[in-house]
């Protein structure tokens, strides 16, 4: 670590709005703590808990104990070192909608500023509802909380909005109190290794630029799908649904990824820049006839996993019988520019599908049918796959010839395994986000203008979706999804690769990694 980074991530007093929560537990302590056991956080910062229940200030550090002892991939392991992280973490119950409660925080900042000498800089996270985020914001700026003469930053969680017009609203709101730099919209997917990756991978390879574009590549497929059903989150899920829950930022976001062209500069707002273009540049559905042509909907039904009866969606908690919420969305996309026209890009996500896992496959256009070894085998293509979850690293897949044979041709796989060989102690995505926000490193945060372009292309959708909701493909849980799916990519001559955790035979593996 740097000098600059290890100043720009100290002297702040981060606020956890959403204490007592979820997200608190499982990720946002573990991170501060692993940050803090890395060297990331010096000594002059605090945080404080914020939720409306009551705590003491021992009752929330016991709290941030277990959370530790629970999911950090570091562990408490001196009780010296721990009550001397610990004593950084207070806790007061606040109710947000009370502006008195808001001044008595800043009474309690100055505290803070004073005990551990911090210099009068503030992060708020905010790991509440979207509709609490302007009620919030309003109170922190009447409340005194952002008069101090450091920075003050806004961290918020997905979802930001229902779609464009209530995003809209929202943004207007934080932008009555934050500046647009000051607001930092979390996709937790950006701060994956492999996704902060494919930046690289790109750009400082030049076997792989040159190619990147429509001369070479005949597709390329993203699939972020999961075995988990809705589980406890029916109630949340019945009003969202896959479209909202996952493609409009998580997909969305990949694919900008891959499609941007290569920023003037590695500064964040470049780097912004060059999504933001590359999400204008999809080319919108203009009816309900072309959603349909292009996009499936699915939900899925009673089925099984491994021997393991499972219900159907409209059988889980919290779910009208009725519903025609989709849990599985795919579609078929083109990025309208010079370098990506005519190029399909297939999405997919979903519920209840057979394998957990998220990946990105380029597909390279084959060589010509009738050149030399083409001729007399049927040659499979090359592809880069990006391995973003749970296992991270590259596959590329090329033709080679058979050993002891003549002229057989044959697929030969060679694979990086990144988390193979670090293992599972590699930063987790809060943990690089929250460090970011930090140092005010906005790369791998979503900028206003990206949000309203994926909403404005996913609202289109959704407009078609509630003209005719009877386009509802069905699928049984721990299938692969709607049989639509396999035929929206077959319509181009192409399938979906199979992604990590599948079978793919006749592939001979020469990494050093167990296969």
């Amino acid at each position: 670590m740097s000098k600059q980074d290890a100043i720009a991530a100290a002297g702040a007093v981060y606020y956890l709005f959403g204490a007592t929560g979820d997200l608190a537990r499982r990720k946002l302590f573990p991170a501060l703590f692993n940050l803090y056991k890395e060297g990331k956080l010096a000594e002059d910062f605090a945080v404080v808990g914020l939720a409306r229940r009551p705590r003491t200030n021992e009752q929330f550090r016991a709290d941030v104990y277990e959370s530790i002892g629970e999911f950090s991939r570091h562990k408490v392991e001196d009780a010296e070192k721990w009550d001397k992280f610990a004593e950084h973490f207070v806790y007061m119950s606040l109710d947000i909608n009370n502006v008195d409660g808001f001044r008595e925080l800043n009474r309690l900042t100055e505290e803070l500023d004073a005990k551990f000498n911090i210099p009068g800089n503030r992060l708020f996270y905010l790991a509440l509802a979207p509709e609490l985020f302007g009620p919030v914001s309003f109170n922190l700026r009447d409340g005194g909380l952002l008069e101090s003469t450091g920075w003050n930053r806004l961290v918020i969680e997905k979802p930001f909005g229902y779609n464009l017009e209530s995003a809209r609203k929202l943004n207007e709101q934080l932008s009555q109190v934050f500046k647009e730099e000051e607001i930092y919209r979390i996709d937790h997917y950006l701060g994956k290794e492999m996704v902060q990756n494919i930046e690289v991978i790109r750009f400082a390879n030049a076997f792989f630029e040159p190619l990147w574009n429509n001369k070479h590549i005949a597709n390329v497929q993203i699939t972020l799908s999961e075995t988990v059903g809705v589980e406890e989150r029916g109630g949340y899920y019945d009003k969202s649904g896959a479209l909202r829950d996952m493609a409009q930022n998580h997909m969305l976001q990949m694919l900008a990824m891959i499609a941007m062209e290569p920023p003037s500069r590695l500064h964040p707002e470049d780097i912004r820049d060059e999504k933001v273009k590359a999400l204008r540049s999809l080319r919108p559905f203009s009816n309900s006839d072309e959603v349909a042509q292009h996009v499936v909907r699915g939900q899925y039904a009673e089925g099984s996993l491994k021997g393991k009866p499972l219900r159907g969606y409209r059988q889980e908690d919290s779910v009208s019988p009725e519903s025609a919420t989709e849990t599985y969305f795919a579609a078929r996309v083109f990025v309208d520019n010079f370098r990506w026209a005519g190029v399909p890009f297939y999405i997919r996500t979903g519920k209840r599908l057979p394998v957990k896992t998220t990946e990105v496959v380029i597909e390279f256009k084959n060589v010509p049918d009738n050149v030399l070894f083409a001729r007399r085998h049927d040659l499979s293509p090359n592809l880069l796959v990006i391995r973003v979850n749970p296992i991270e690293g590259i596959y590329i897949k090329i033709n080679a010839k058979k050993p002891g044979a003549d002229n057989v041709v044959q697929p030969v796989s060679m694979e990086f395994c990144q988390s193979c060989q670090i293992g599972l102690n590699t930063p987790e995505a809060y943990e690089r986000l929250i460090y970011d926000a930090a140092r005010g490193e906005s790369t791998y945060f979503t900028r206003w203008d990206e949000v309203a372009q994926a909403w404005q292309f996913v609202d289109r959708i959704a407009e078609a979706w509630k003209e005719d909701s009877s386009k509802l493909h069905h699928y049984a849980a721990g299938s692969w999804g709607p049989a639509r799916t396999d035929e929206l990519l077959a319509e181009d001559g192409f399938h979906w690769w199979p992604v990590n955790g599948q079978d793919e035979d006749n592939v001979i593996w020469i990494s050093g990694n167990e296969k």
